[in-house]
């Protein structure tokens, strides 16, 4: 895949549009796993949204210092951040979910926990981010940058 000339903008190559596709198809099918396995309980806390948009704003957060860290984007970075990062965990995490679930939550008349799943999710969300963006300052080259160039040697 070349690299991206003026006359070709990213969001109009097919090939990058593909790599986000595929990635979201990753992603979702990854969300659906952990909702089979981390089923809402029984007072209506929809664990398994709550956990993916938790764990999918660490690994965001990670990522994007990962390849910011690997220094100006070439294409290879591009694709990866494409895939990995809009892709798979834009599949993977799910705000649409979390307001359908909140607006079930109400509706059930559990306003108390409702409430307590959009503070939390958005709270922990935050900190999880800021924390993924810390692992991914605490190293020189992180593992992510060992992955993309394993010939590399720190």
């Amino acid at each position: 895949m070349g690299t991206v000339t003026a006359d070709r903008a990213p969001h109009r190559d097919l090939r990058l549009l593909a790599l986000v596709a595929a990635g979201g198809a990753v992603g979702s099918v990854a969300r659906y796993g952990v909702g089979l396995l981390l089923p809402p309980s029984s007072g209506g806390w929809p664990w398994g949204t709550f956990a993916v948009n938790v764990l999918g704003a660490f690994l965001l957060g990670w990522l994007l210092e990962a390849v910011a860290r690997r220094g100006p984007e070439t294409p290879r970075l591009r694709r990866v951040r494409l895939f990995a990062g809009t892709g798979v965990l834009g599949g993977f995490t799910t705000y649409s979910s979390l307001a359908l679930e909140t607006t079930g939550l109400t509706g059930d008349g559990v306003w108390l926990v409702a409430a307590g799943y959009v503070v939390a999710t958005l709270v922990l969300g935050t900190l999880a981010a800021l924390l993924g963006v810390l692992l991914g300052l605490r190293s020189r080259r992180s593992t992510f940058g060992r992955l993309l160039h394993p010939e590399e040697r720190p």
